[in-house]
């Protein structure tokens, strides 16, 4: 780089080099550099021996590799069938024989032009070929002749020839072949048009057992295959070719094409012997975006691969024109199977959705979609990025930095009054923020608390969602009565573990027992928040699978899934913009049923009774709203006389009572009771906005550090550490922005550095924003800081009332701020 010719001469003459006189006089000494090391390493070379030298053989595969392929979620080795065991050798021989059972990976399934396929390319003529072309050309040659020949004896004058008729006739046969010519040629077009905008779909795959042939059949075992349950219905002897019955997640398909994958080409190939890798044409009907293929239907499905990025970022499409409606449901298909980041979904409100990695992966699915794969215009909404609402402790500062004093808490009591007063009739909320409320029929109440949780704890219940799924579907099974598969040891002590982890993060007076009352998780069974209960009377647990399973006989037996349900529809979407909680732990202090509530409770339990109520329902709802009004009244009267009665006849007159209720059923009654007391007992908290962060990762060079660090600090960005590269002029910075501000960061940093800098960004996680969505000044100190109105734009604000905006709900917003009459100023004088 120093320009030392005395060096460089030496340098090429001891590696055998031969660098032209151009290289040698350019005055950019990085061009020298360039020809020097491209001759000395080339890339091609250099990278293939790499490749060659370091990465492992397939015969070198580990025991615990296998295994670990072999088994899906929470299933272990040993859980699975015999047959599906002794395959395990077959992987560790690689075996290339006919024997070998064939053994197949497809990771992912990648879209190629259909000219680029091997049979739809041009390939020189042999000679056969080019002689009948040549007689081809040559008679239709003679034709156009003997045509203009005809043309110019029908110009002559009728008496000076007499075969006119001829002529015409040849005219006319000259003119039926150029039509026919010309029809020809149009169709072959039109065909090779369709051939041409025609998107194949490639199976990118690996053998790892086995030798993998052109046109063998074979099985295709989706990623929720199970070989324990399928087994039983085949033989471990069938194969693909027999007539077999119906198995879910299982089809047969013959392998069409075999292609060595050589850069952009692709080869024929007859047969692929194992450990290599290969591309499989014909699976675009049967396999989505990974799938295992196998010769033995004992095969598990292998472990799909994780990605490092996570869809975050969602936009709603829709074609220009609603007639190209087909053409966007077919082109996002195909998108879906192309692409394995990308998500495709149809909402319930008939929205197609597409949910991407970031901003450039965004566009390049947009791109995809417009030219290759639906091939329309395309409208697409404004990015949807996701928030999450959570609540904190209590401020012991206020805005301005100052300590919240107790001749200062006066004010924020009273706002908190004001905020009581909002409160609707028949809901009472203490100074601790424990809420009380009762069923519409009165014959419940229900007292609930909200707690934030310790973010370790979140953290721990967002990882293990998977295994919180799992103890779920072993309670259900449990409660049940079923004896599906065995819980294996291993899931077990996955389960063990991770309450032992929840222990050691949940300590203090408030968080006592506090594990073992977990009644469930959410939302949808497997979230970031808890439902904990501590009432008498009642033991639930979510740790049924580990063996302290207690058969309920209480009273709250069968309504406590109604309870969880309100949960559930609570922790789905917040107070705030109606966005799913996290790190919340709701508590239920207090759960009292009345008389006739228990009643009921027992009636459930006989099922005879519980139909012929049903169709009480149904007479009872088709009275008029007198009859409802009289039950209501004669209620007290029917309970105190029901002691003295036959237990059959006080149960109907319960039943009766509870249905001419004109709120609907006790159960739905509880989970909307139950939902809207986690709402208020989110309100009694501060709440908080989540939002969705990237880490981003920024090399830039000293001169253009300080424009990186505006571009940041102007999107909410926050830099954690910046070190420089050692032998280098160039820092490394390391940053969190949230994703709601990205869009357009990584255009702007080039901007701003003319290119110098270049971004990196990468979902990590979500982090709470600071600021208040719902703050009004209360201290002195912050109204004479920030005066009555408080008029500085408030970020988590801002970003709560967009979704508001977008979800179509009520947002508080003056459209006049601070109007004044205008005067004149002759009127001033």
């Amino acid at each position: 780089m120093k320009r030392d010719k005395e060096k460089i001469e030496k340098i090429i003459t001891s590696l055998g080099l031969k660098i032209g006189a151009r290289e040698s006089r350019h005055a950019d000494p990085k061009v020298h550099l360039n020809a020097i090391c491209s001759q000395w390493l080339p890339i091609s070379d250099a990278v293939l021996s790499m490749v060659c030298n370091k990465l492992p053989s397939p015969l070198d595969i580990t025991a615990e590799r296998v295994e670990k392929l072999m088994c899906v979620g929470a299933r272990t080795f040993d859980s699975l069938p015999p047959e599906t065991q002794e395959l395990k050798s077959a992987f560790m021989k690689c075996s290339s024989e006919g024997t070998a059972p064939v053994i197949v990976f497809v990771s992912k399934m990648f879209a190629v032009d259909a000219k680029a396929l091997p049979h739809n390319k041009p390939r020189p003529l042999t000679q056969e070929e080019i002689a009948q072309r040549r007689e081809l050309a040559k008679r239709r040659h003679a034709e156009k002749i003997a045509a203009n020949q005809g043309k110019e004896l029908s110009e002559k004058p009728p008496s000076e020839n007499s075969s006119e008729v001829t002529g015409n006739t040849g005219d006319t046969k000259g003119e039926e072949q150029q039509l026919t010519g010309q029809t020809e040629i149009a169709t072959s077009k039109a065909a090779k048009q369709e051939a041409d905008n025609k998107e194949s779909f490639i199976a990118f795959a690996r053998v790892f057992s086995g030798v993998v042939k052109r046109g063998q059949k074979i099985f295709v075992l989706g990623p929720k295959y199970d070989p324990a349950e399928s087994l039983h219905k085949l033989s471990s002897q069938c194969s693909a070719t027999d007539d077999l019955p119906l198995v879910p997640h299982m089809t047969c398909c013959t392998l069409e094409n075999l292609y060595l994958l050589m850069g952009r080409e692709l080869e024929d190939l007859e047969e692929v012997p194992a450990g290599n890798v290969l591309g499989i044409g014909g699976l675009q009907d049967v396999v989505l975006k990974s799938a295992t293929l196998s010769t033995s239907p004992a095969c598990p499905p292998f472990t799909p691969l994780n990605f490092e990025a996570t869809p975050i970022v969602r936009v709603a499409v829709e074609p220009k024109h609603p007639s190209d409606m087909p053409q966007l449901v077919r082109g996002m298909k195909l998108l879906n199977q192309a692409d394995p980041c990308v998500q495709v979904l149809i909402q319930e409100t008939g929205e197609h959705v597409l949910v991407t990695a970031g901003e450039v992966h965004l566009q390049r699915c947009l791109d995809d979609l417009k030219e290759r794969f639906a091939k329309i215009e395309i409208s697409v909404s404004a990015p949807i990025i996701p928030f999450r609402e959570t609540i904190t402790r209590p401020p012991k500062v206020d805005m301005v930095n100052e300590e919240i004093g107790k001749q200062q808490k006066v004010a924020v009591i009273h706002q908190t009054k004001e905020e009581q007063n909002k409160i609707p009739e028949g809901i009472q909320v203490d100074s601790d923020g424990l809420v009380t409320i009762s069923t519409p029929n009165k014959h419940a109440t229900l007292s609930v608390r909200a707690v934030p949780l310790p973010e370790e704890v979140t953290r721990l219940l967002e990882e293990n969602s998977d295994l919180i799924r799992t103890m779920e579907q072993l309670n259900t099974s449990l409660n049940e009565d079923k004896k599906t598969h065995e819980i294996n040891q291993k899931t077990i002590d996955r389960i063990k573990e991770f309450k032992q982890k929840l222990e050691q993060n949940l300590q203090g007076r408030k968080w006592r027992n506090a594990v073992d009352n977990i009644w469930s998780f959410g939302p949808r069974k497997c979230g970031p928040n808890i439902l904990l209960y501590k009432f008498e009377g009642y033991t639930k647990s979510v740790w049924q699978c580990l063996g302290n399973a207690v058969k309920e006989i209480s009273k709250y037996k069968d309504f406590d899934n109604s309870i969880v349900s309100g949960f559930q529809l609570a922790t789905l979407s917040g107070p705030m913009c109606e966005e799913p909680l996290m790190g919340v732990c709701f508590i239920v202090e207090k759960w009292e049923i009345s008389k006739v509530g228990e009643m009921l409770s027992t009636r459930r339990q006989d099922s005879g009774e519980c139909d012929a109520i049903e169709q009480n329902e149904d007479t009872v709802s088709l009275t008029s709203s007198c009859t409802v009004e009289v039950c209501g009244e004669n209620e007290h009267q029917d309970s105190s006389e029901s002691v003295t009665k036959s237990p059959e006849k006080v149960s109907k007159n319960k039943g009766e009572v509870l249905l001419a209720d004109c709120y609907g059923p006790f159960s739905g009654q509880l989970i909307a009771t139950m939902k809207e007391a986690c709402r208020y007992a989110l309100q009694a908290k501060p709440q908080r906005l989540m939002a969705a962060m990237y880490t981003c990762e920024i090399m830039a060079t000293a001169e253009v550090l300080g424009r990186v660090y505006a571009v940041l600090s102007k999107r909410e960005g926050r830099v954690l550490q910046e070190e420089m590269k050692e032998g280098t002029d160039v820092f490394i910075i390391k940053a969190v922005l949230p994703v709601a501000e990205s869009f357009g960061f990584a255009d702007e940093i080039r901007k701003r550095t003319s290119g110098l800098a270049s971004p990196q960004l990468v979902f990590s996680h979500w982090e709470i924003i600071s600021s208040d969505p719902f703050w009004v000044p209360t201290t002195e100190e912050e109204y004479l800081h920030f005066g009555e109105k408080a008029d500085s734009e408030n970020q988590a604000r801002k970003y709560m009332n967009a979704v508001r905006k977008r979800k179509g709900l009520y947002v508080e917003e003056k459209i006049v701020e601070h109007a004044e009459k205008q005067r004149t100023l002759s009127r001033n004088k």
